[in-house]
């Protein structure tokens, strides 16, 4: 992975701040929008991307054009610009845009910036309640209104008290489903949705796992790094790094990651 002085350290975390508060002002006009209008990508289903998915990846483009313009980037709306200072910005401008058009506040922004190994720093943004959580690069902290934080994990290793996250059923394939069931007939507690701010919640010590399917890099990115500094495990389901997307298990300590991995693979 790539070594960086304490100063290009702060360096990319200001960028990066810069341009998650670039996307909150593209965004927060339009949510809970009477206006706000909803286009679907997906011709065999639903996956939907609005304006403000748009015009925050181009605010967070504008800020990188401008500071960082030789680094790469790869982004839900608007695709892959390659880069040569070997690292690559990944971003999703609204993670949970399905909560979004719904009204509810749990989607993020999300930014992580990668080398060849992967996420080596992530921000998960919530604009609309006004949290901030970071992890890699020296640092692991959260902040809201009225509040900062270090993050960290909680200590949970018996799945049978932990506390578990996912956007299941709706997302994954029915031998997903059915993996995926027997993790939740062992666990204390299952809630659905949350998009990436159940992420968040691993990071912060709220809950205990989150399990998913059907990622793309810009899902996963930003959530290993803001979970692994933390103190938590992210991988997919047999084991292997999930930062190139596919399926995701975070877990809020190694114990539980193995407890927890063991079930999805029967």
């Amino acid at each position: 992975m790539t070594k960086f002085t304490q100063t290009d350290a702060a360096d990319l975390w200001s960028v990066a701040e810069r341009m998650a508060d670039a996307a909150r002002a593209a965004i927060l006009p339009h949510f809970r929008s009477a206006s706000l209008s909803t286009d679907n990508k997906l011709a065999g289903g639903f996956d939907p991307v609005t304006v403000a998915d748009r015009a925050a990846e181009t605010a967070m483009r504008d800020v990188l054009a401008k500071l960082r313009p030789d680094d790469g980037i790869l982004g839900e709306e608007h695709g892959t610009v390659a880069g040569i200072s070997g690292l690559t910005w990944v971003l999703d401008p609204i993670d949970g845009t399905r909560s979004f058009i719904s009204g509810t506040p749990t989607w993020g922004v999300l930014i992580a910036l990668s080398d060849d190994t992967g996420p080596m720093m992530g921000m998960i943004d919530q604009p609309y309640i006004g949290e901030r959580f970071m992890g890699g690069l020296g640092r692991c902290n959260w902040t809201g209104p009225g509040r900062k934080d270090t993050l960290g994990t909680k200590a949970t290793t018996d799945l049978s008290q932990a506390i578990l996250f996912s956007t299941f059923p709706e997302i994954g394939t029915d031998d997903q489903r059915a993996a995926f069931q027997r993790v939740t007939s062992e666990v204390k507690l299952t809630r659905y949705g949350c998009d990436c701010y159940a992420y968040a919640l691993l990071a912060a010590g709220q809950i205990d796992l989150v399990i998913e399917a059907g990622l793309n890099a810009y899902d996963i990115q930003a959530p290993i790094a803001v979970i692994e500094a933390a103190g938590g495990v992210v991988t997919q389901w047999d084991g292997s790094p999930a930062h190139h997307g596919g399926t995701a298990l975070a877990a809020a300590t190694p114990e539980l990651h193995a407890a927890a991995l063991a079930r999805l693979n029967g």
